[in-house]
């Protein structure tokens, strides 16, 4: 995989790059919440501008169906993107149009525009490949170079992120080389104990994650909705509780593995019960009550793990040589279910061990809780990619800057 600085060592000035980034940040109208993701690919941007490059960063954001929807418009990540960068960031209404166009032409040595959101193309997620390749061939012409450093996209086979860089000269960005040195050290190069810590809504999320790092890891902690699932497998009542009555038998499959590698799978003692599903916009007091996690209430939901399930979950935590987090173990974005996530990014703050934050929520999470993000190993702008990397699976974005 050909560096970003292999690339400027080239020459770039003068050269239009086409970076592939991933600004999919969450907003509130528009007003970006968390700028993490900007912020991690602005490094990137920064290098090539300084080396002359007239860089055109792209990226997605949210699910638009194809067309122009202006909920989902880039526009305030172009705003931000410019004032972490220092200069004016030039915005083009469109993405291979005649406002790209134009604008892209107006692009001096050194200067920065964003294009309007890939998705508002149906050629971008497109399945057929005629399509996908059509879109890929529109955009391969506002361009000399190409950038892949949109990790929490490389698991996407869309025109962007796959055709894109086979149709001209490529490389991986900084933040790309970063993410696949860190996913290395989870897979390679692993100090143990190896501890994982999964949570999140669903557990047919991450069962290819499950049965991948049942093989390598020493430990898995479970919380989160996905949690209840296991609990309902093991028998016991979960109530109201998030649950996948189709996934309990593959449930009972990955114990039964987990025990037979030797591998602890230790899932929550208690957790914290309501019948009602907390307000979060007015983070109105919630007052759960605590149970014992074989012994929730038929008529209420579980919403974050324990006190106990903290104190245990802290002390698998203690010794790690490794640490994989990946979703929240509750509804933190609640106050009065935040406590578990809080004790499990603390936790990994505690261990002496190499710790990674898995991206998506739990990135989001770190965040909002108020930790220091420098204080963690690594945290990763990609779930979804992060989790399908540890499956082993081949991840189309990295596969295409590889050639």
């Amino acid at each position: 995989m050909k560096t970003i600085d292999e690339l400027i060592e080239g020459g770039v000035e003068g050269k239009r790059v086409f970076v592939r980034a991933d600004l999919n940040v969450p907003l509130d109208g528009t007003t970006i919440t968390d700028d993490g993701r900007i912020r991690a690919v602005a490094p990137t941007i920064a290098k090539l501008a300084a080396a002359g490059a007239k860089v055109i960063v792209a990226s997605h954001l949210g699910r638009p169906k194809g067309a122009p929807d202006p909920q989902f418009s880039l526009a305030p990540a172009a705003k931000r993107l410019g004032e972490l960068l220092g200069k004016d960031v030039s915005f083009a209404t469109d993405t291979v149009g005649d406002s790209a166009k134009a604008t892209v032409a107006a692009l001096a040595n050194g200067e920065v525009t964003l294009l309007e959101n890939l998705r508002f193309s149906a050629g971008e997620t497109s399945k057929d490949d005629a399509e996908r390749g059509a879109f890929a061939d529109a955009l391969a012409a506002l361009a000399d170079l190409y950038v892949g450093d949109g990790f929490g996209a490389v698991h996407r086979k869309h025109a962007s992120v796959f055709d894109l860089p086979k149709r001209l000269p490529h490389a991986a960005g900084d933040l790309i080389a970063t993410e696949v040195g860190v996913l290395k050290k989870l897979t390679e190069d692993v100090r143990r104990p190896y501890v994982v810590v999964l949570g999140g809504a669903k557990v047919s999320d991450k069962l290819g994650v499950i049965d991948n790092l049942l093989k390598k890891a020493d430990r898995i902690l479970i919380g989160g909705g996905m949690s209840y699932t296991f609990l309902a497998a093991k028998g016991h009542e979960v109530g109201i509780s998030l649950l996948q009555e189709d996934q309990k038998a593959t449930c009972l499959e990955y114990l039964a593995e987990a025990e037979k590698r030797g591998v602890e799978f230790v899932l929550p003692v208690d957790v914290l019960v309501s019948a009602e599903f907390p307000d979060l916009k007015t983070k109105a007091p919630a007052n759960p009550d605590v149970v014992a996690s074989d012994a929730i209430p038929a008529d209420k939901e579980g919403l974050d793990i324990g006190p106990k399930t903290r104190e245990l979950y802290a002390s698998k935590l203690a010794d790690a040589g490794t640490v994989f987090w990946n979703g929240p173990m509750g509804v933190f974005e609640h106050p009065d279910y935040a406590n578990g996530t809080k004790a499990v990014a603390q936790g990994l703050l505690d261990s002496p061990g190499f710790t990674v934050v898995g991206g998506g929520d739990s990135a989001a999470a770190v965040r909002t809780l108020g930790f220091d993000e420098n204080a963690f190993g690594h945290i990763s702008t990609g779930g979804g990619a992060s989790l399908e990397y540890l499956e082993g699976k081949t991840l189309p974005g990295l596969a295409a800057l590889e050639d």
